[in-house]
This record gives C-alpha cells, structure tokens and sequence, in this order.
C-alpha cells in the first residue's frame, strides 16, 4: 500500500467523511456523490496492492489498481470511494491510521463515516438512518436532535465501522450514519439519499440535486421487475 501526496491544502479544522465500498454500495456511492456536489479537488491517494488478476477483455487485458483519493473542499475532506476495500487486516489498519494520521495534520473537527445497516423491516422505499458514535455523551446529543441510534447491539466490520474505532483510541470525535438497506448485493440509492439527508443536518452543508439519487433508485427497481417477467429472476 503506497501514500502519495499531491498537495498541501489550506483548510483549518474541517470536517472529514470518510466511507469505502460496502452493502448496497451506500459508501462508495455517498462519496463520489460528494465529491461531484462540493467539487472537490485531489491531494492525496492511497494506492493498494491488489488485485492479484487481470480482466481479459476478449482478446485485451484490462488491469487496474484500486486507488481511493483524499479530496478537499472549503471545510471539508472527503476521503474513499472506490470499488472495493482493502483485503487483508494489516492493510485495513494502515488505512485507518492514515485517515486518523491526516485528521490529526489538518485538525479535524469531527470524523463521519457512512454505511450500510441490513434490515427485514419493509421500507416501502423511505429507508431510516441510525447513528452511532464514539461516545455515550456525543450520542445523547444526537439523540437530543430527534435522531435515532443504532436499535441493537451488533459488530460493523469493515472501513465504515473500524475507523470510527481508530477515531475513539485517538480521543477524536466521530459519528456512524448506517441506512437501512434491504438487499446487499443491488445498489441502494435511496438509502445513500436518507444518508446524505442526514449528513446535511448535522453538518449544515445543503447538497444538490439529491433527487438523482431517486431517480436512479427507480431505474433499479425497473429493471428488476423487467427481470422477473422475464424469467431472468
């Protein structure tokens, strides 16, 4: 895994969201989602060792290295993306300190990550967003706001959760928004919506066009009920 910086931006005290590739791809979604909003601009990227294949292409080869980059607007990084996260543990706690390493260099207010929260709960497509957060205190204030916690006791794994874990054992602030979802393997729009909506509340920031993401949501459930009068599923 290879660190390489672009530029030293001039940002004091922002605030920093940061999510990978997860279920539904709520992460990877919301991020790059951001990152066209607020465009953002690059200055540094994280470059893995993976994969071990190459794609042919019938007759090409196709290879490409998973890179996530740290992006910057006034006030905020925005950091991750991507197709995928990293494979083993060793490199998934480097990342994390990175992140936390990076935190600390621009002094960052408050860590947000985004991700995914797998229900059977129906959502007759308004999908919920719970919080968690790094501490009792900080949760009660959120609570206070009308938000919901996380309604159960469970392990999050992955980027999405561990760095709030990194976050904690280095005595910064950060905050958890999970949407509901209700199959991992089809891309949640509208859940990346109901997290976006949620992240606009408590950071003040006002997002556009969140209405694509509708949009996008119904081109899914289209296809779907394409497939199954098709037979496909």
């Amino acid at each position: 895994m290879e660190f390489t910086d672009i530029e030293t931006p001039h940002i004091k005290k922002p605030i920093l969201v940061a999510a990978m590739q997860d279920m539904g791809d709520i992460g990877s979604v919301a991020i790059h989602f951001l990152n066209k909003n607020l465009n953002t601009l690059p200055f540094r990227y994280v470059s893995a060792c993976y994969p071990n294949y190459v794609t042919d292409r019938g007759g090409y080869i196709d290879f490409q290295q998973e890179r996530w980059q740290y992006r910057y607007a006034q006030d905020v990084i925005v950091f991750g993306g991507g197709l995928g996260q990293p494979q083993t543990n060793e490199e998934l706690y480097k990342l994390c300190q990175d992140v936390i390493d990076i935190a600390k260099k621009y002094s960052v207010q408050l860590i947000y990550t985004l991700g995914a929260f797998h229900t059977e709960r129906e959502l007759q497509k308004k999908p919920k967003t719970f919080v968690t957060t790094t501490s009792q205190a900080l949760t009660e204030q959120i609570k206070n706001l009308g938000i919901e916690p996380t309604p159960s006791s469970s392990l999050i794994t992955g980027f999405n959760g561990l760095i709030l874990g990194f976050a904690k054992l280095n005595n910064l602030q950060g905050i958890g928004l999970y949407a509901e979802i209700n199959d991992p393997q089809i891309p949640q729009y509208r859940s990346v919506k109901s997290v976006l909506q949620l992240l606009e509340r408590l950071t003040y920031q006002k997002f556009k066009n969140l209405g694509e993401l509708d949009a996008m949501g119904e081109a899914v459930d289209n296809e779907i009920d394409r497939m199954k009068k098709s037979g496909d599923i």
